[in-house]
């Protein structure tokens, strides 16, 4: 994956989910004229965060820039490495499967996760975090669930209608589908134990701890222990310095518009680059952080290839 990329903003896997952002050198002699932002599908946070960016962004850059709803993480990555894209969301497990070209990149109520054994849940979009994970983890914890995927609008009136007994998301909170399930039904929801953590944890390096925080939905009555990944924006390495520094000033200075828009973005700081343990940040990127004079992590000043 030859990408990079820019800024931290915050979600988290119900499951639950975690942003941070990364880089590489580029120059163009021409600026872009538009440029499409990867987002999600239609009924996730990605895509309407990314519908409160985009016009921020067209008037900072003044460039065209459009928010593009795509299947998400794992589709995005793949359209940045096309070309389709230059400007994409994505998090840190799909993010750092295609820059090391493994898994993906190679080609009645329950009470507990187990109770899902050969019941039918919603798992997202084929080419989303939702996608790349929830079988992975599924596997790990040694539970059979038959896990159909499409669109979360799709899976969402799929739960309401109870042709699904449930669903496995990599989504932040709160995520707007399930906010709208949860007026119209109580739901209840499965936390994985302890043990269960700890062992998707050490299969899964990229896993990290992660809390919804009580009352994010209406029939969340206790804070819910989960996990999550860190989730990243990301622009392809041929953008230019200037460019991707306007890029990720824009986002910074529009703050309470995004927070505005959802409020995940309140983890949209700059801050939140120390979030970033892997991946090497664009010129642009590098520029704007030390002019604020934050401290990026030693591995994020590697080389951009």
């Amino acid at each position: 994956m030859k990408q990079v990329g820019a800024w931290a903003f915050f979600p988290v896997l119900v499951m639950s989910v975690v942003p941070a952002i990364t880089a590489a050198v580029a120059q163009e002699a021409v600026p872009p004229r538009s440029i499409a932002l990867a987002t999600a599908s239609p009924g996730g946070v990605y895509l309407v965060y990314g519908q409160a960016l985009a016009p921020i962004l067209s008037r900072a850059l003044q460039i065209e820039v459009t928010a593009e709803p795509t299947q998400g993480a794992v589709h995005n990555v793949i359209l940045l490495e096309k070309r389709q894209t230059m400007l994409a969301f994505v998090n840190i497990g799909p993010s750092l499967q295609g820059w090391c070209g493994t898994d993906w990149a190679k080609s009645v109520a329950a009470k507990s996760l187990d109770n899902f054994t050969g019941l039918p849940i919603g798992g997202g979009p084929r080419g989303g975090t939702s996608g790349a994970y929830v079988e992975q983890i599924f596997k790990v914890l040694g539970i059979p669930a038959v896990v159909r995927h499409g669109a979360w609008d799709n899976l969402g009136s799929q739960l309401a209608e109870r042709e699904l007994d449930g669903a496995a998301a990599a989504v932040g909170a709160p995520f707007p589908v399930l906010r709208q399930l949860d007026a119209q039904q109580l739901i209840d929801f499965i936390s994985p134990s302890p043990e269960q953590i700890a062992s998707i944890r050490k299969q899964v390096p990229e896993i990290t701890p992660s809390v919804i925080a009580v009352g994010t939905y209406r029939s969340l009555t206790k804070d819910y222990p989960t996990i999550g990944l860190y989730n990243f924006a990301v622009a392809h390495k041929d953008l230019s310095e200037d460019l991707v520094y306007r890029v990720i000033k824009a986002v910074f200075d529009n703050h309470a518009d995004l927070v505005k828009a959802h409020p995940l973005a309140k983890e949209t700081v700059p801050e939140n680059i120390d979030r970033n343990m892997l991946l090497p940040l664009h010129p642009g990127a590098l520029r704007y952080y030390r002019e604020r004079g934050i401290t990026v992590p030693a591995t994020a000043l590697g080389a951009t290839n």
